[in-house]
């Protein structure tokens, strides 16, 4: 699900389009819809409030004004690295041995 200060990416019309941010999600006036503020990573910065429904928020296909349109999340490389490297091996973990951080024993050198 796309949240508040997420990074997407926009798809129009089945290809890569543009990047924003999410910066605000409230509800719509209709049930399960949404009016979501979205930063636009152009020159110059410009914001867009799309009415979008869960869904669409979950990077459903949808369209607007007949354009195939697709919101997809993007997870910086810099997290994902970071999120890999806190997570302990499966094998370390079942068996019992201890998992040694590489950037750990380089700072102590």
């Amino acid at each position: 699900m796309i949240k508040e200060t997420d990074l997407i990416l926009i798809h129009v019309d089945e290809k890569p389009g543009f990047y924003a941010r999410v910066e605000d999600i409230s509800p719509d006036e209709k049930p399960g819809w949404w009016q979501v503020s979205l930063l636009v990573l152009t020159f110059p910065l410009q914001v867009f409030t799309w009415i979008l429904d869960e869904d669409q928020l979950d990077e459903a296909d949808f369209t607007m004004g007949g354009t195939p349109m697709r919101l997809e999340k993007i997870i910086s490389p810099v997290l994902e690295a970071r999120q890999q490297a806190e997570k302990p091996s499966r094998s370390a973990t079942q068996t019992g041995n201890k998992v040694v951080s590489l950037a750990d024993h380089r700072k102590k050198r």
